[in-house]
């Protein structure tokens, strides 16, 4: 009887199929699926799409984050928007008709995120979107569209700020579908801050808190455009006179570093970093690229995501885009959208090394707790529908 008896009780369990397919997205599941695995009514299982295929920085994360293995992994790799939105699409869908799970959570607007709410949707498999609702207004970014597109089949819409709910209203979401929830993100933050607080990363790079600048560049109207990612570097070489700045290089703005011959600018052997000057590093787990934020004395970036983590750290971020699709990180935090223009990116750096912007309270939510209500809205609302 006793197998029987288990195989009953699993069954009357809610089953959700969280979907991730980059780092960030990693970053957004961890806290998301500890509060599943500890909530009685929920049996959560996790796919991995593989759309970041470096599997090394892969392993990292899941090791940093506590995630558990996945239960399956498409191994979809590199390729275009459309190869991998397709290929994901061809890889889930068998799996989604076998299982049929309650939910299908995605996370982000990266190609896995649409890929995978497309997929559910035309099977009548319940969508529910974490981190929903943000817009750059700027359709020339590709993410832009997968957010959109997202929200448009979503039955479950999570957002992180008050702007996100406007967006979506004027799009025509029923307001009975919203719900504003916190910050996934400043969760595994909070949550992992007894961990990247134990880095060694300072004692191994040779750098002290406050003494350095953190750069990131991964948007391809950065990085793929020649013209672009050298007016960039030079921008950021006037601010090294001043700091240090330390540069995590994905491996593919690396390659595009050395074809446009900047890698004497950003140099690419920083085993410590004694003088000013841009330093480039492999890319970081995510412990060690937190505790290097949080000791940054400024952040210059193209993320998303972290605009978010300088806002909870209360460290200076300068965006260097022409938008953001974060507006609280500029209203309620430490954010400067600044452009790619390098007069304003130097005038806006100096700016902050020469006196530090007050820190302000963080954005309605972003205590931590975001995940927590995000899974106790998903267990009543399934639960009810189910019982109708």
């Amino acid at each position: 009887m006793a197998p029987h008896s288990h195989e009953s009780v699993t069954a009357t369990r809610m089953r959700i199929l969280n979907v991730v397919g980059a780092r960030p997205n990693f970053i957004k599941i961890a806290p998301l699926m500890k509060q599943m695995a500890a909530h009685a009514a929920i049996s959560p299982l996790l796919v991995h799409t593989g759309q970041h295929y470096d599997a090394s920085m892969a392993t990292q994360f899941f090791h940093d984050l506590q995630l558990p293995q996945p239960d399956l992994s498409l191994e979809v790799g590199s390729g275009s928007h459309a190869f991998q939105t397709a290929e994901v699409m061809k890889r889930l869908e068998p799996i989604l008709e076998n299982m049929r799970p309650d939910v299908v959570l995605v996370v982000g607007d990266v190609n896995s995120t649409l890929a995978a709410a497309l997929t559910a949707v035309k099977l009548s498999i319940p969508v529910a979107h974490v981190e929903a609702g943000l817009r750059s207004f700027d359709r020339a970014m590709p993410e832009e569209i997968n957010r959109l597109l997202t929200d448009a089949v979503s039955d479950y819409l999570f957002v992180t700020e008050t702007s996100a709910r406007t967006n979506l209203l004027r799009e025509g979401i029923a307001p009975e579908k919203i719900h504003f929830v916190g910050n996934v993100m400043i969760d595994s933050l909070e949550q992992y801050r007894r961990l990247w607080e134990r880095s060694t990363i300072h004692e191994r790079l040779g750098v002290r808190n406050g003494g350095y600048g953190v750069v990131t560049l991964h948007r391809p109207s950065n990085v793929d455009d020649g013209a672009a990612l050298q007016s960039l570097i030079e921008a950021l070489a006037v601010v090294a006179r001043q700091i240090p700045l330390l540069f995590p290089i994905h491996p593919r703005t690396r390659k595009r570093l050395e074809t446009q011959g900047l890698a004497s600018v950003v140099r690419m052997d920083a085993g410590s970093v004694p003088t000013k000057g841009i330093w480039g590093l492999d890319p970081l787990g995510y412990l060690d690229f937190m505790a290097l934020v949080a000791g940054a004395r400024l952040v210059l970036t193209d993320s998303g995501g972290l605009q978010e983590e300088t806002t909870a750290l209360g460290v200076p971020c300068l965006t260097l885009r022409e938008s953001t699709e974060r507006p609280v990180t500029v209203t309620h935090g430490t954010n400067r959208v600044v452009g790619t223009s390098p007069r304003s990116i130097v005038e806006e750096a100096f700016r902050v090394l020469e006196r530090r912007p007050e820190a302000v309270a963080p954005p309605p939510f972003w205590d931590g707790r975001a995940a927590e209500r995000i899974v106790t809205i998903l267990a009543d609302r399934v639960s009810n529908a189910s019982a109708r």
